[in-house]
């Protein structure tokens, strides 16, 4: 079994990991780490702590009223992309723990062809 980092839960919620396959569980946002572990697999979990985030990203369309996705990245592991039921409610308890500036909103697609046209 999976010993938990936090040792205050802020919340908990179902959620899904994205990385090839998605992987269905729950995620855990707490004091020390932003936990995701499937309910079926107890050996498929992640445990990312806050020290090794560095920045938050998420996708947010028409006007912030939908959030489909969001992506932590850190500083050795790469990114994780993850979507839970309420991805609002999970990026207000995220932000208790990552500075505002480190929280991102992603690129719109008119934003990324605008990008190609001017790199090239």
């Amino acid at each position: 079994m999976v010993e938990s980092s936090n040792s205050k839960v802020d919340l908990t919620a179902s959620a899904t990991w994205f990385r090839g396959i998605a992987t269905y569980g729950k995620l855990m946002i707490g004091d020390h780490a932003f936990e995701f572990y499937n309910e079926r697999n107890i050996d498929d979990y992640v445990q990312i702590p806050w020290t090794e985030v560095t920045y938050v990203v998420a996708d947010v369309h028409f006007g912030g009223k939908y959030i489909p996705r969001f992506e932590i990245r850190t500083r050795k592991n790469g990114k994780f992309i993850f979507s839970s039921r309420n991805n609002k409610q999970t990026l207000h308890a995220i932000k208790q723990y990552v500075p505002a500036n480190n929280m991102r909103q992603a690129l719109g697609l008119w934003q990324k062809i605008k990008r190609n046209f001017i790199h090239k």
